[in-house]
């Protein structure tokens, strides 16, 4: 064979490895650092210094500073509509320089989540599923020069080690030593249906307008045989603390009741929701959300 023949046969083989053996995903950031400084755009730094063609995108980066909770929350209704292979870094860390893991998970559904073990993946482990496990090895896993850096581990650790599974530089294996097929999860009230009630947790809020969303979704709520126009008696509670027990009518869209009433009706996500129409139900009733934040819903019996 010529050495023409010899050079292209072998610049086909490189370019068909180039093209199949490393595939590239996307890389998607989540944090609590918000954008006033120079935090985010440092992860991204590294992250196109790992390979300037991995295509970066934010989750948000306005997560409530340590709200671990919502952070859990986020990354479960948005992972789904991303492709398998999608490598998410959530940093949302009250915990850094600690003895919390740094870990990835991947989940049944093949996407990976690289973040401190602290609460953060409880939402993804329960409703995308646990494959595997691995805690980052900071040995080989970590920026170069970063090893005196004890409090950006988003920009040292976790950004750099995201960039390098979603580059293809490292594959999961990589990543650090197999740990058992679990991660730390938040407690929180789950959604049932018990004789006449339904119960469930206020996960997060529609920021924007104000909504109360809730995790009961359709299934759950129409064992309470409620149908468009009922009325629903609806209790709120943190903790031990009552904060609103009202009656409000189910509907399938706002325009259902007047500006200014409120309604209960099923989101975007399929889940109950609370609202005023063309008013903010969290601000007006002053509710909140998180792991001690609980609803109770039950047919109301006036009729």
């Amino acid at each position: 064979m010529s050495l023409v023949m010899k050079s292209f046969a072998t610049s086909a083989i490189l370019l068909l490895l180039s093209a199949t053996s490393w595939p590239q995903h996307a890389l998607v950031l989540q944090s609590d650092f918000g954008n006033k400084d120079a935090a985010v755009p440092s992860m991204k730094g590294v992250a196109v210094g790992v390979s300037a063609d991995i295509d970066i995108y934010d989750l948000t980066h306005e997560i409530p500073v340590f709200n671990i909770w919502e952070a859990s929350l986020r990354l479960v209704q948005t992972a789904p509509y991303w492709p398998p292979g999608t490598v998410f870094v959530s940093v949302v860390d009250p915990g850094v320089g600690t003895e919390r893991l740094s870990v990835v998970l991947k989940t049944d559904t093949g996407h990976y989540f690289v973040s401190p073990d602290n609460g953060s993946l409880t939402a993804v482990a329960e409703e995308m599923g646990i494959a595997s496990v691995r805690e980052i090895d900071e040995a080989v896993n970590r920026l170069k020069n970063s090893e005196m850096s004890y409090t950006f581990h988003g920009r040292d650790v976790y950004a750099y080690t995201g960039a390098r599974l979603a580059a293809g530089v490292i594959t999961f294996e990589q990543v650090g030593r197999e740990l058992p097929a679990k991660v730390l999860s938040i407690p929180y009230q789950k959604a049932s249906f018990d004789k006449r009630t339904v119960s469930g947790n206020i996960p997060v809020l529609d920021i924007q307008y104000g909504n109360i969303w809730t995790n009961i979704d359709r299934a759950v709520f129409q064992r309470l045989g409620a149908k468009p126009g009922d009325d629903i008696d609806v209790r709120i509670t943190q903790g031990d603390k009552l904060i609103l027990q009202e009656t409000m009518p189910y509907f399938r869209s706002f325009g259902a009741v007047a500006t200014g009433e409120t309604l209960l009706y099923l989101n975007s996500l399929n889940d109950v929701s609370l609202a005023i129409n063309q008013g903010s139900f969290a601000d007006h009733y002053g509710i909140q959300s998180g792991a001690d934040w609980n609803i109770f819903l039950t047919r109301s019996q006036s009729r």
